[in-house]
């Protein structure tokens, strides 16, 4: 049989079962030996049969030994306690590697998500204002009680009937203190100035004989039919009213010095709820013929304004 190459062999040869059983018993004997020559030798012990037994048990502890050893030596190195601090130094490189490239694909994401809109932006639910770019409001007061008599009395009242009523948006259901409100607030809500409310009243029927025609409602309703027929024309010339303009029309209650106790030549004009004299609006943004029945809100006159008014 061949012998195992020389890399293979351990630097060291174990010794051989015999030899170790022969160093045993010189030892053995060197010790008798020495004791015996010291003092005298003891009692014959009842182990002393067994004395061969003992060595050839010592011979084979021995072979054991060094066949344990042969077995150790061709064995493959144990892992060195600098393996372990290594491999885990590489693991700890390649996780610090994987969360580097992690957080780099996090920034990308929310760069790219900062940059990018997205079709789910709220848009602007403000609504935009719809009032009429209105800043100069004429309010007109009139003799007599309303449209509706008018509308009943063409004849006595032709300007009103063809004209002016065609010409813009009439109300019959406000009263004459709805529309003297509805003027007010308008000028208040002007966009930009200037804010101006010119208030035109007629004048007062004259006292005594030459106030007989406008005594009665026809004569009344006539002389109101005339004034309205000059006051209009004038005001829709003037570049502010076809700018930014607003005719309010209505009826009122008309008194002259006498009738109220006030000085000459004053007079009086008083507006009232009941019973509906009526409204009607001439401007560049009101609807013209429109007869609509909406209704004038005092708490909200802005809604009123952008019903009423196209922008």
């Amino acid at each position: 049989m061949n012998n195992p190459p020389d890399s293979q062999k351990s630097p060291f040869r174990a010794p051989s079962a015999r030899v170790t059983a022969a160093l045993a018993a010189a030892m053995l004997g060197v010790g008798v030996a020495v004791g015996a020559a010291i003092g005298p030798a003891p009692a014959p012990s009842q182990a002393s049969p067994s004395l061969p037994l003992l060595i050839a048990s010592l011979a084979r502890g021995a072979a054991a030994r060094a066949a344990q050893a042969t077995t150790a030596s061709v064995q493959p190195p144990a892992i060195t306690a600098e393996a372990t601090p290594r491999r885990k130094r590489r693991k700890h490189k390649h996780a610090s590697a994987e969360e580097a490239s992690s957080a780099a694909t996090t920034t990308s994401t929310t760069e790219t998500e900062t940059t990018t809109p997205t079709s789910t932006t709220p848009k602007s639910t403000k609504k935009a204002s719809t009032l009429p770019p209105i800043t100069h409001v004429w309010l007109i007061e009139l003799a007599g009680t309303s449209f509706a008599a008018a509308a009943a009395q063409p004849a006595t009242a032709p300007y009103i009937d063809t004209q002016a009523v065609p010409a813009g948006t009439l109300l019959s259901g406000w009263s004459a203190l709805d529309g003297g409100a509805f003027a007010n607030e308008t000028a208040l809500l002007a966009s930009e100035p200037p804010q101006l409310l010119d208030t035109i009243v007629q004048p007062a029927c004259p006292e005594g004989a030459a106030g007989a025609s406008c005594a009665t409602e026809a004569g009344a309703l006539s002389a109101a039919d005339e004034f309205l027929k000059a006051t209009v024309p004038t005001i829709a010339s003037a570049a502010d009213f076809r700018e930014s303009g607003l005719i309010v029309v209505t009826f009122a209650s008309i008194g002259n010095a006498t009738a109220t106790g006030l000085p000459a030549d004053a007079s009086t004009a008083t507006l009232t709820t009941q019973p509906p004299a009526g409204v009607l609006l001439i401007s560049p943004f009101a609807s013209v013929g429109a007869k609509p029945s909406t209704t004038f809100n005092p708490t909200s006159p802005k809604q009123s304004l952008e019903k009423l008014l196209r922008r």
